[in-house]
């Protein structure tokens, strides 16, 4: 078993890189919610290299879980002491695997809100941050505003409640502070939101406004919330991959993370307390992010949605399958040149023909082994986030969209639950029991998916769009997936 008695045995074997730092002098300076695989790849990596290189021994971090389902992940990491391997997986099969060691600690907050509460309070922790899934942030999808009927929002807005959600715990923890004359802590989202600073900062103190104006006013005013751009292709870690972790390095790893070897953190240097020397570690600090997180989320993301729903109806089930076909991936290349890009703001420093490529190179890594279903669950969190707002920009401008619309309606024919062979989908999605109807009527009411306002607007109104959609839809009924995608990719 991974742990901290074993990892020096393991570190003698020289198999893996192990941690080089003293484990036991360090402290947290960071305190993270939703500790999963791209957390584990990508941020706790970063402050891990900046550890092994002698710098932010006080930035080491503190992990949690809100949600009952987080307990998993609290027995594994109590048990490997915060330690996990991190694989990355090159696309001619090499391996390269280290073991990261900057997590130190993680809580559950459902098993003692008040300790994460007085966590968050402490002087030490200066960062809290948060990759809680685009759903997380708990706004309604047109309006933007904060969704305050949420029955678990609702339970945390009770005088003398123990919090339950991410708001009412970083709320409370903020009041302490304040009622301390402690500086407050920065809120670092790393999730895949436009704007996720801006975001995390409406919905944080709308909740907090709730409660307390006074101190949503002071978090207003005091609070940093700085965008940022993350990016690593992480799947879901399978049995197959803690069996070659077990049986090729050699270590007993309950929850390894594998994941591809591109990195991107783009992050802006808006801190109230300091940060870690994250330049020092392969991560961008500029002024404004918003150029690099539109590239990102209207090309990988949105392209992303354009490869699961199509691929998986042709009958793929990862993506790196999918990618091996290539009426595929001229559709992916087309959707991004002739209908993504227009869309987006000068990227200092970026090719944009190259990073389209290298998308196309990152999706067809048949080593990663990135599952089609994994890609598409949650669409009603991403699509509205990451194509919609293609979709209506180019409405405006009088660009095309067609491609847009076809993988909307892609997503459409996905949600009625059954593929072209009259197998079961399993529509992974939170509105699943009010999408897979909406989705299984279309066939009579064609535009029933889309009149959906909370997830589309007002797009059901618009004649161009409607007309886009419809076709797609009509093609993939009468002539399947495959055709329909082969069809956009010539047009």
């Amino acid at each position: 078993m991974l742990n901290n008695e074993t990892l020096a045995g393991i570190g003698e074997r020289g198999v893996v890189t192990v941690p080089s730092y003293d484990r036991s002098t360090l402290t947290a300076g960071i305190v993270h919610f939703g500790v999963g695989g791209f957390h584990r790849a990508h941020q706790a990596m970063v402050v891990d290299d900046l550890l092994s290189a002698g710098e932010a021994s006080d930035w080491a971090i503190c992990g949690v879980g809100v949600l009952e389902q987080d307990r998993r992940m609290k027995e594994v990491m109590d048990a490997q002491d915060g330690l996990y391997t991190l694989v990355l997986k090159h696309p001619d099969g090499h391996r390269e695997a280290r073991v990261i060691g900057s997590i130190i600690e993680y809580l559950l907050a459902v098993d003692d809100p008040d300790v994460v509460v007085e966590k968050m309070a402490s002087p030490d922790i200066r960062i809290v941050s948060l990759t809680i899934t685009e759903g997380g942030y708990n706004f309604d999808q047109v309006t933007g505003e904060f969704d305050a009927s949420n029955p678990d929002v609702r339970h945390d807005l009770q005088p003398g409640a123990q919090p339950k959600t991410v708001f009412g715990l970083v709320a409370a923890a903020l009041q302490r502070r304040r009622e301390r004359g402690l500086e407050p802590f920065t809120v670092m989202s790393c999730d895949n939101i436009q704007g996720n600073g801006q975001v995390a900062r409406k919905m944080f103190t709308a909740f907090a406004r709730l409660i307390d104006p006074e101190l949503a006013d002071w978090m207003n005013a005091n609070v940093h919330f700085p965008n940022s751009m993350v990016d690593r292709i992480t799947p879901v870690t399978s049995d197959a991959d803690r069996a070659e972790v077990r049986d090729t390095l050699g270590i007993d790893d309950a929850w390894p993370v594998v994941a591809e070897p591109f990195f991107q953190w783009v992050l802006e240097d808006d801190f109230g307390l300091g940060r870690p020397p994250y330049q020092d570690a392969q991560v961008q600090v500029v002024s404004d992010v918003e150029p690099y997180e539109l590239m990102k989320l209207r090309l990988l993301n949105a392209s992303h949605q354009g490869l699961c729903y199509f691929g998986y109806l042709s009958g793929y089930r990862y993506a790196h399958e999918a990618c091996a076909d290539p009426a595929i991936t001229t559709f992916l290349l087309a959707y991004m040149k002739e209908e993504a890009t227009p869309t987006l703001l000068p990227v200092p420093g970026i090719d944009l023909d190259g990073y389209q490529h290298t998308l196309i190179e990152r999706f067809s890594n048949a080593e990663v082994r990135d599952t089609l279903a994994r890609l598409c669950a949650e669409s009603s969190d991403r699509i509205p986030k990451w194509l919609l707002p293609v979709v209506r920009a180019q409405l405006e401008s009088g660009g095309e969209i067609a491609r847009s619309a076809a993988i909307v309606a892609s997503w459409a024919r996905y949600a009625e639950g059954t593929d072209e062979s009259g197998e079961a989908i399993t529509v992974v999605d939170r509105l699943a029991d009010e999408l897979v109807p909406l989705a299984r009527s279309q066939r009579q009411h064609p535009t029933a998916f889309i009149e959906n306002t909370k997830l589309f607007g007002d797009l059901a109104n618009n004649e161009r769009f409607v007309t886009a959609y419809l076709e797609a839809l009509n093609s993939l009924f009468e002539k399947g997936a495959h055709a329909t995608v082969t069809h956009y990719s010539e047009v």
